[in-house]
């Protein structure tokens, strides 16, 4: 799959395409609606699938600290969209000079001259262009005068309600990862490269390998159970803490720590991803650095029994 890196990246060969534009942020089953319909039409006019993105994310260029937790970051969401089968992913930059643009010169300069777009499927909640003034009905019209077909998707329903990445944010606030699996159609992981640390979990005995979540909200807080992939052959279990260890008070942004169970091996600029199955508790500040190490080894203690 082909990252296109902004609008002055965009190429002769990128025009003629099927596309669609959204934050995609979980790339949930209606996501998934969305793009499959959209593969479909593109093998049968023999054209390439464009996803149109944007980074950051409008709201959180608008309001970052009310904006809500990213369920994956970019690179989470380039792999997943690859997985489905997309060809091409227009990443477009947005900031105050592309917050202004109106949403028919979106149209004409992305959609049109940039790809040449022959054919939309989008969301029916889908908004574009400044002050959010484009809306799957301006988006219609606008293919009617520039010569490409535009479809909307019903909503996908799970147990009667819409499936959301507002839903699935809930769902993983309460912990409920049986559900944000339904709704996303697998299991919730998030990935990265393990950083080098402070090492601080070695000194107690503890090794942890420290992922950077880049988002500027994780949904998830606290230390959970869970499975780890990408540390060797087989799937491994392990207790992860998402937050900013308010012990040693030394973060202002959330990372993700993660202990394998009876791991011996180094996995310093892997790629791995953790898998999320039961909450064990709070994240939560300790008098000491040795009550840490207790409730760490308490907490390792119960994840072993859950693993059984």
């Amino acid at each position: 799959m082909e990252l296109i890196r902004d609008l002055h990246n965009l190429r002769p060969r990128h025009r003629g395409c099927v596309a669609t534009v959204g934050a995609f942020d979980g790339v949930h089953r209606g996501h998934q609606a969305v793009l499959k319909r959209l593969i479909q039409k593109g093998r049968e006019m023999g054209l390439p699938v464009t996803v149109i993105v944007f980074e950051p994310l409008p709201r959180e260029f608008f309001a970052p600290a009310k904006s809500p937790a990213r369920l994956m970051s970019f690179r989470e969401k380039f792999v997943a969209l690859r997985e489905l089968g997309i060809d091409r992913v227009l990443r477009l930059r947005f900031d105050r000079k592309f917050s202004d643009i109106e949403a028919d010169a979106f149209v004409r300069i992305t959609l049109v001259d940039g790809l040449d777009v022959r054919y939309m499927v989008v969301g029916d909640e889908m908004h574009f262009g400044k002050n959010r003034a484009g809306d799957f009905e301006y988006l219609h019209d606008a293919g009617k005068r520039f010569g490409f077909e535009v479809v909307a998707t019903s909503a996908v329903e799970v147990a009667g309600d819409r499936v959301s990445s507002t839903r699935i944010r809930h769902a993983l606030e309460q912990a409920d990862f049986a559900l944000a699996e339904q709704l996303l159609g697998r299991p919730y992981r998030m990935s990265g490269r393990v950083m080098v640390g402070q090492q601080l979990g070695r000194t107690i005995g503890v090794p942890t390998a420290n992922l950077q979540l880049r988002r500027l909200r994780a949904p998830l807080s606290g230390v959970y159970a869970t499975r780890v992939f990408g540390a060797g052959p087989h799937t491994l279990p392990g207790v992860a803490n998402i937050g900013t260890r308010p012990t040693i008070g030394d973060l202002t942004k959330a990372i993700l720590e993660v202990h394998i169970l009876d791991f011996v091996g180094d996995l310093y600029h892997r790629n791995i991803s953790v898998e999320f199955c039961k909450k064990l508790r709070d994240e939560r500040k300790f008098d000491s650095i040795e009550q840490l190490k207790q409730q760490i080894q308490r907490d390792i203690d119960t994840g072993r029994q859950y693993f059984g």
